[in-house]
């Protein structure tokens, strides 16, 4: 075994790995996305079939499948899709599975990349389904392992919620000699089992309240992840629960602190509730401080405890403001939380804090064609009562000024039925939604559906920029690629928009704004649903070789023609366009200017050419 310093989402990979898992199915979503592209590395060496899905509902339906034929499986994806997902994922918690089955579903306090915070603990509560919660890579590998045998023992699928720190942290491992995938064993037809009568759904309700209540939580309070630490001292009647990754932020305080002997609960099966272990933990302290991200679900199982067992502490959290109820934690927070706990007075440190950084917000990369694709809208539409309706991606950045083309943003796929509502409500308003090509495939063709069914007016604008840009590049149905390295049919855009019943549907490049302006204008005189299809690959494709026509020269500007109107700045917002207000003219970085020609067409003195083929690729030699 070589050590390595490797990535949470790494360990993750590996555990399942080293547990013989024969299926990975998912979709990308941060900070989960790197679990199934470490297993993709391995799959060849291991035998495991894995994919990216289309969406997280598709992915455990996948998953399911074979897990009752008797494979061991694997779904990855972060905590929004496990609302996707979430159908399938109630009914299995009732079906139940016969080979193992772990969902990952990792939370993003924050958020740092989500809509929003929501805890995956609380989803294992209203799904049934038992929840490990890892608090650091090293217990990520050891841990999904155990989740795969809960699993199989208990015949049902098993939730594992690693945080952003646990996914996207590191730490040195020993790299194990990964096994083969397991045998299959292959499926029996049953159709009591497999079949969801509603009297089955009845009967197997009252199985699963008993291994919740009276079962797992006598099992899990034995497990190596629930444990108590420190706590030998008679006279220690203060305590610290806790669990995931802020575990480590305790512990870390805590040597800070100087006060490592104090006792501390660690929770890593936050649900079913391992209440045998708490209740000795509770039984010798008079107050209780409880340190978790997200919701107090920890918090929640001890006051029901105490209350249940009529113990005399006291519990301390979120509800008494002891902690905080939002946002991610951190060792300096979780320390002051300490401190104030356990009465340490913490000397006055603002002399030593390093000032604060400037806030530099997100902003569309230089190049990238989604800036070009709400420039054309924009203009296309001045002076007309619109609504833009967002959608979760890169594009949610067109919200940002200059731009401001995104009023409205809720979850995948919500941009084209949105729309459709301000239609319905207000019938003399220009509606238009944007959404991306991976998200298209994702949730947005039954929205699509919905549209032309309905008799809605509105513009769908796709912007299609080859690739699931937000994540990480992952490859999607329009790529035709898959995670196996399979060579596949091109899901066509167009087509499955013509089917539907949209028309017109026009193809255009958004940096030839002439054309993309005209197909706005054409598209919204339609008394219908119409689309745009924005296609340019994202510019951090450039490098590969199959875009090696798209890679243009940094654009230039001539000083004399110039007149330093900024207009070029003011309505494009391109992190390359500067002004220089010694010269007062516009300035471009070449280091990073892609060459991709929309300030060259905004300027209105033709002060800034670009490379001549690019102009004529796009039928725009006016300024050039």
């Amino acid at each position: 075994m070589a050590n390595q310093m490797i990535m949470g989402n790494q360990a993750i990979a590996l555990g399942a790995l080293k547990a013989g898992v024969n299926l990975v199915s998912g979709y990308p979503g941060t900070p989960s996305s790197e679990i199934i592209e470490y297993v993709a590395k391995y799959r060849k060496q291991t035998g495991t079939y894995v994919e990216w899905s289309v969406n997280e509902k598709a992915a455990v339906e996948v998953a399911a499948g074979a897990s009752y034929a008797g494979a061991r499986t694997l779904v990855t994806m972060k905590q929004v899709g496990l609302n996707v997902a979430g159908d399938p994922v109630m009914c299995l918690a009732y079906v139940g599975v016969k080979g193992g089955m772990v969902i990952v579903s990792a939370d993003d306090p924050g958020p740092i990349s989500s809509q929003t915070e929501q805890d995956t603990r609380r989803y294992g509560e209203f799904s049934k389904l038992p929840v490990f919660d890892p608090s650091s890579p090293e217990e990520a590998y050891e841990m999904i392992q155990e989740a795969f045998e809960f699993s199989e023992k208990y015949s049902t699928p098993v939730l594992f919620r690693p945080t952003t720190r646990v996914d996207h942290g590191y730490a040195s491992m020993d790299i194990p000699e990964l096994p083969k995938a397991r045998e299959i064993p292959g499926f029996e037809k049953n159709t009591q089992r497999w079949v969801i009568f509603p009297r089955t759904s009845y009967m197997n309700h009252r199985i699963i309240f008993e291994r919740n209540t009276n079962v797992l939580p006598e099992e899990f309070s034995k497990l190596p992840y629930n444990k108590i630490e420190n706590n030998s001292n008679p006279d220690s009647n203060l305590g610290i629960v806790t669990g995931g990754v802020s575990y480590a932020y305790v512990k870390e305080a805590l040597a800070l602190l100087g006060k490592e002997d104090t006792p501390v609960l660690k929770i890593g099966t936050p649900y079913p509730f391992p209440k045998f272990i708490a209740e000795d933990f509770l039984q010798s302290k008079s107050h209780v401080l409880v340190i978790e991200e997200l919701d107090p679900v920890i918090e929640d199982a001890l006051i029901q405890l105490k209350g249940k067992e009529n113990l005399g502490c006291t519990i301390h959290g979120k509800y008494d403001k002891k902690t905080t109820e939002a946002g991610e934690y951190s060792v300096e927070l979780v320390k002051k939380f300490i401190a104030s706990f356990l009465s340490i007075d913490l000397e006055d440190q603002s002399a030593l804090q390093s000032p604060e950084l400037p806030v530099r917000p997100p902003v569309l990369c230089a190049g990238c064609p989604h800036r070009a694709s709400f420039y054309a809208v924009k203009q296309a539409m001045k002076n007309e009562k619109t609504v833009f309706c967002g959608d979760i991606g890169c594009y949610t950045l067109g919200n940002a000024k200059p731009l401001d083309m995104c009023d409205t943003c809720l979850c995948m796929g919500a941009d084209i039925t949105m729309a459709q509502g301000f239609f319905h409500a207000e019938n003399d308003r220009h509606c238009f939604s944007f959404i991306g090509d991976s998200t298209f495939f994702a949730s947005g063709i039954t929205g699509v559906v919905n549209a032309v069914y309905n008799k809605s007016r509105q513009t769908i604008c796709i912007l299609d920029n080859s690739t699931t840009a937000m994540t990480g590049h992952q490859p999607h149905p329009g790529i035709g690629l898959t995670m196996m390295d399979d060579i596949t049919e091109k899901i066509s855009i167009e087509k499955i928009l013509k089917a539907i019943g949209v028309e017109p549907v026009l193809t255009v490049n958004p940096f030839d704004q002439k054309t993309a302006l005209e197909a706005v204008k054409e598209c919204d005189s339609h008394d219908g649903v119409s689309a745009i299809i924005f296609k340019s690959p994202c510019i951090a494709l450039l490098s590969k070789e199959e875009f090696k026509e798209f890679r243009k020269k940094p654009a230039e500007v001539n000083l004399e023609k110039c007149i330093g109107c900024k207009k070029c700045v003011n309505e494009t917002g391109c992190p390359a366009l500067c002004f220089d207000f010694d010269s007062k003219k516009a300035t471009i970085d070449s280091t990073m200017c892609t060459g991709c020609s929309l300030c060259s067409q905004v300027c209105p003195v033709n002060a800034i050419s670009c490379q001549q083929l690019f102009c004529a690729d796009f039928k725009n030699d006016n300024n050039c």
